[in-house]
């Protein structure tokens, strides 16, 4: 079933990516420990500015088996980083790396929720499937059976009575030409021979033809 394998497919994502998840982050957050002590405390210098954002989460739909599971994705704004002029002091780099550490565990973190999001609305799916599927099996097909079964039953009772019908209808009928036969006997009259078995040459008289001359 798509479903089922759409829902193994997303629990082994969710797995993969949790596991490079914690990598990632205790990366980006050692790189953060190494550009403050490389430049300074420069996250007051970073909450002063615009905070224009550059990145965007955008909403989609995935359709699986009629199934509509939500997708997530990043896409860049195009906006121009208001703070290019922390670490020309110092730590630029530093500062630089832990923008793009942090770039790639926000990617990361995205992928997660758009992964764990349709792994549990899929699951809400197929919670809804297996119900319908068990109450077919367990409700409406036993009685589709029960009614099929008791059409059956009565198609043989109707069966059984037709056949009982029949037997009487001929054993009236045997007593019938048995009472005829025994009157005929006492009046002396010969019994009739069936239709099938006349002599059709008996209606006939030969000295009615004329004679053929050749």
């Amino acid at each position: 079933m798509k479903k089922q394998v759409k829902f193994r497919d997303y629990a082994k994502n969710i797995a993969e990516t949790k596991s490079s998840m914690s990598t990632d982050a205790s990366s980006a957050f050692f790189s953060m420990t190494q550009a403050e002590y490389a430049a300074g405390n420069f996250k007051q210098k970073v909450s002063e500015g615009a905070m224009t954002a550059r990145l965007r989460v955008g909403a989609g739909v995935d359709n699986v088996a009629g199934v509509k599971l939500p997708v997530f994705t990043k896409y860049d704004t195009g906006a121009a980083a208001d703070n290019q002029s922390l670490g020309l002091v110092g730590g630029g780099k530093k500062i630089v790396a832990v923008r793009e550490k942090f770039t790639i565990l926000l990617e990361n973190l995205i992928k997660l929720a758009s992964l764990q999001t349709s792994f549990v609305t899929l699951d809400e799916a197929l919670k809804v499937t297996n119900r319908r599927v068990n109450a077919l099996e367990n409700v409406t097909i036993p009685k589709i059976q029960t009614i099929l079964d008791y059409i059956s039953r009565e198609l043989d009772e109707l069966e059984r009575e037709d056949f009982t019908r029949l037997k009487l209808v001929q054993g009236k009928k045997e007593v019938q030409m048995e009472e005829e036969a025994k009157l005929r006997a006492l009046a002396g009259t010969p019994a009739p021979k069936p239709s099938n078995e006349e002599d059709i040459t008996a209606a006939f008289d030969a000295q009615d033809d004329e004679d053929v001359v050749f």
